[in-house]
């Protein structure tokens, strides 16, 4: 029996492989600036960064003060090695972080390949310190370097610690438009009403469903039996929910976050 976890893994291998790197096009003579750039950014900020290389599919930076701000062993650090960041992640946690992940990615994938660095997704979530201890930690993944066909090919990873270390245990998400200043929440923290949560209502997903069949709003009134006031109000609730300024770009945030079915119209 596939366990939820396996489905998760295989997902996440489907969406890297929609990207087709040429290594051709990839020039990783900059990989040492990006790193100098990088070790300053930790210094300053005194966050623990990595960077992840989704052609190789593997870390290819970490800062050095994974060791002072999580006590992490060096040795771990310096193999750059992926499974060594997974087994820290609290057991309860885990499928919730890679579940927020895939949405993200997904999310990534269908924005305007222009837009990409206007956007950053923000996890928040448990892991394990040098001392054993689960500690609460806020994670900011962006888009660092696109290849020239679009791929993404560097994803920048900060880390902090949280301020919230207390009462709020669950896994909580979002992605951030900085150019906006919208926010897309991805899983329901802890505490919350997950039905109040929800990005778009039923309804809401079912218009925009419809709008992207490409049905306009007096096609959607007749077969929904409801005014064409009443889609209109729908729709520019879809704008302002999804921080989008036209429905075909409310049809791609949408797409990527699994809100509506992201196959082309």
């Amino acid at each position: 029996m596939t366990t939820e976890l396996e489905t998760l893994y295989a997902e996440y291998q489907q969406l890297l492989s929609q990207q087709q790197f040429d290594p051709a096009l990839l020039d990783y003579s900059t990989l040492d600036s990006h790193r100098s750039f990088l070790s300053r950014l930790a210094e300053v900020e005194n966050s623990a960064v990595t960077l992840f290389d989704l052609h190789q599919r593997k870390h290819v930076f970490a800062s050095y003060n994974f060791t002072t701000l999580l006590g992490y062993e060096q040795e771990g650090i310096t193999a750059l090695n992926n499974e060594y960041f997974d087994a820290r992640i609290h057991p309860d946690d885990f499928v919730k972080q890679m579940r927020n992940g895939l949405k993200a990615f997904r999310f990534m994938l269908a924005v305007n390949p222009a837009e990409r660095n206007h956007y950053k997704f923000v996890n928040e979530y448990r892991v394990r310190n040098g001392q054993g201890v689960y500690i609460r930690v806020i994670e900011q993944h962006q888009a660092l370097a696109t290849d020239s066909l679009n791929n993404i090919w560097l994803s920048l990873s900060v880390i902090d610690i949280s301020p919230t270390q207390n009462g709020v245990p669950d896994v909580d998400g979002h992605i951030i438009n900085f150019r906006k200043g919208t926010t897309h929440p991805l899983e329901p923290a802890a505490g919350k009403n997950a039905d109040a949560d929800k990005i778009l209502t039923p309804r809401q997903a079912e218009i925009l469903s419809m709008i992207k069949d490409g049905l306009l709003s007096k096609e959607i009134s007749d077969r929904l039996s409801i005014s064409v006031h009443t889609v209109n109000t729908h729709r520019q609730r879809i704008l302002e929910k999804l921080g989008a300024d036209n429905a075909m770009e409310a049809i791609r945030y949408a797409s990527g976050l699994g809100l509506v079915d992201n196959n082309n119209p």
